[in-house]
């Protein structure tokens, strides 16, 4: 008589054995309504141009965005994120209606074709700036309250445009309390504030500013973003935005603040953002054209891992391309 074969009772690989067995017992996924796609606005008519070749940063002219964003609204991208790129530069915010004439024109195209398009928009001074820092600079140094009032006249100025959600990234102190206080006094009380309550002093951000034509030209920006390997710190960032008014928080970079998005997303109830920034998309391209990784695998790794700790919604230069496919082209 045979010895029967026994095994383990519990089998893991039942909920694994085929495609349609993990699709349904998927417990994070990444879909196009959980991405935001940035977009650069410059000055002039006729650009739809990427900033460097297979950057996937995109550089565009008022009237030519809403015809690139309607391919993404079609598909179901989450919404679309506006960064002003000015030709003229000014350091004390005297010209800032000036140089948001072409973002205030693309919100206006945005807005009358796609009402309901969840439009965000940057509040910070590094690319309106000849010095390329995030605020005003006196005596090489960044005036903190100074720069206060020209972020909180920014955001209005977008809020009155038609943008949703004012996204302050330069990490100056206060700034979410002077943007909402800012807001609430101009009426705007619908506009939301996106706080990038968490933005490290990151060495990924590169191919962004060369895009956004942002790169400081004195010194670093350590002395306002924060230090990476501060996770305490970064509790207390977020903590004072929320406390301060903040509808949204975000964390930047994404993937080397895993464990920041976890902690944010155990500790606040509101909707929580990571930004898949410009270098760790530039790492896998140089991988993958390197043959040492499949480009979409390891993408769609790296966003559901950003999903996995925490994020609801993920601000990444893919969205375009998924939405381009998804739409088949």
């Amino acid at each position: 008589m045979k010895t029967p074969i026994t095994g383990p009772a519990i089998r893991m690989r039942r909920l694994r054995r085929n495609a349609q067995v993990r699709r349904l017992f998927a417990e994070t996924t990444v879909e196009l309504r959980n991405l935001v796609m940035p977009y650069f606005i410059v000055p002039g008519s006729g650009v739809l141009r990427e900033s460097a070749p297979n950057s996937g940063l995109w550089q565009v002219t008022a009237d030519r965005l809403a015809d690139e964003v309607a391919l993404l609204v079609d598909a179901g991208v989450g919404g679309v994120m506006l960064f002003g790129v000015p030709d003229e530069k000014c350091d004390d915010g005297s010209k800032l209606e000036a140089q948001l004439v072409p973002t205030r024109k693309a919100t206006e195209a945005l807005r009358q074709r796609f009402p309901e398009l969840v439009l965000f928009a940057d509040v910070c001074l590094c690319s309106f700036t000849a010095h390329g820092h995030c605020g005003i600079v006196r005596d090489q140094v960044i005036a903190n309250d100074e720069s206060l009032a020209v972020l909180a006249k920014m955001a209005v100025l977008l809020g009155s445009y038609g943008i949703d959600f004012v996204s302050p990234s330069d990490m100056m102190d206060g700034r979410v309390a002077a943007i909402r206080g800012a807001l609430d006094e101009a009426r705007l009380h619908d506009v939301g504030v996106l706080s990038y309550a968490v933005k490290m002093a990151s060495a990924f951000y590169g191919p962004f500013r060369d895009a956004a034509h942002s790169a400081p030209q004195f010194g670093d920006r350590k002395s306002y973003q924060m230090p990476a390997g501060n996770r305490r710190e970064a509790r207390r960032e977020w903590v004072l935005d929320e406390a301060e008014g903040a509808d949204a928080l975000l964390v930047k970079p994404a993937l080397t603040n895993l464990d920041v998005i976890r902690d944010v997303r155990e500790a606040s109830d509101l909707p929580i953002f990571a930004y898949q920034v410009s270098g760790e998309r530039a790492m896998l391209v140089a991988a993958a054209e390197n043959g040492l990784l499949d480009y979409a695998r390891a993408m769609e790794e790296t966003l559901l891992s950003i999903r996995r700790a925490g994020a609801d919604v993920i601000v990444s230069y893919e969205a375009r391309p998924r939405a381009l496919a998804a739409r088949g082209r």
